[in-house]
């Protein structure tokens, strides 16, 4: 059986471009060290901007009881 993969979604606030990676579990919690927010960059404009775990990936953070 695999392990499950969350959503991790993010909208660019200056060009509007959409992020969408999918991660399990584990690898959300390595890649942001349990921080109530992640920091995203923009593949088109290059732009770094922070979404809050909850908005980003909801079902996640039901999930785990962020």
């Amino acid at each position: 059986m695999s392990e499950k993969k969350y959503r991790l979604m993010g909208k660019c606030p200056q060009c509007g471009c959409s992020a969408v990676s999918h991660l399990s579990a584990e690898e959300i919690r390595a890649r942001f060290k349990g921080v109530d927010n992640v920091e995203l960059e923009c593949s088109e404009c290059m732009k770094k901007y922070v979404e809050k775990v909850k908005d980003a990936c909801p079902e996640y953070a039901k999930d785990c009881e962020l």
